[in-house]
């Protein structure tokens, strides 16, 4: 068993902290933008057009991972205290917010720019996965996001939380990384387009599924986790789109 002692802030700047987390999305969204750059013959875009892609996918990320915070996971606590919903800094973002949130602007992109919409995609699901793998250690380190209470070997003593619980956030880091292993191994393959995509759909909504078993909710629909519904409906999707192909 471990007790939780980390500090989340990288350092200290006159009061003002540099947390992981936050090097995860700045890490993360220059990843993409390398990436993108590195392949552009398969998009054919100047490299205005890439970093205007980036500058407003850093932006519907965020807007779409804070609105499904607000609407689905905490409603009463940000209705309650409008102010908070703001204060993004100290955390509540939601991952299928900001999933929601970076298909509608990439698929606007795509349709202004006359791409398509799986050109682009294809190719981002295989780092979002590498990020997301670095932000669910974040989470970890900040400490939030915790499982149910458990007394397995590997549980972890969380600060503000009483017992010890499943690290449930290193599991959904594993789960992340396998689903970053398989396509990437499966990137040069001979495959139809949109595979990838909604071979990440729908990877990520089995394993998550399954994870929120372990995980503490905050919210629920008609009894279920909130983050198994949309988990669920992510199955669905990709199941459906993948048995099209």
């Amino acid at each position: 068993m471990f007790i939780h002692n980390i500090n989340p802030a990288i350092l200290s700047i006159f009061g003002l902290e540099i947390r992981y987390y936050g090097m995860v999305y700045v890490i993360g969204f220059l990843l993409v933008l390398f990436i993108l750059l590195k392949q552009n013959d398969k998009l054919r875009l100047t490299k205005d057009e890439i970093y205007d892609y980036i500058f407003y996918s850093i932006i519907f990320v965020i807007l779409g991972a804070r609105l499904f915070e607000i609407l689905f996971y905490q409603p009463s606590y940000y209705f309650s205290n409008p102010l908070q919903m703001i204060m993004i800094w100290k955390g509540g973002l939601s991952f299928h917010g900001g999933l929601a949130g970076i298909v509608i602007w990439t698929y606007f992109f795509a349709r202004k720019k006359k791409i398509h919409f799986y050109d682009l995609t294809d190719i981002l699901v295989i780092p979002a996965a590498l990020i997301l793998f670095v932000g669910r250690i974040a989470n970890f380190i900040n400490g939030e996001l915790v499982g149910r209470i458990t007394n397995v070997s590997w549980a972890v003593k969380f600060p503000n939380y009483e017992e010890y619980r499943h690290p449930s956030q290193i599991y959904e880091a594993l789960k992340n990384l396998l689903i970053f292993f398989v396509l990437f191994f499966l990137r040069n393959k001979n495959l139809k387009k949109g595979t990838l995509t909604w071979l990440f759909v729908l990877m990520y909504g089995i394993l998550r599924f399954l994870i929120e078993f372990s995980k503490e909710p905050t919210s629920y629909v008609l009894g279920i986790p909130t983050g198994q519904i949309f988990s669920f409906l992510m199955i669905i999707a990709g199941g459906y789109f993948l048995l099209r192909k």
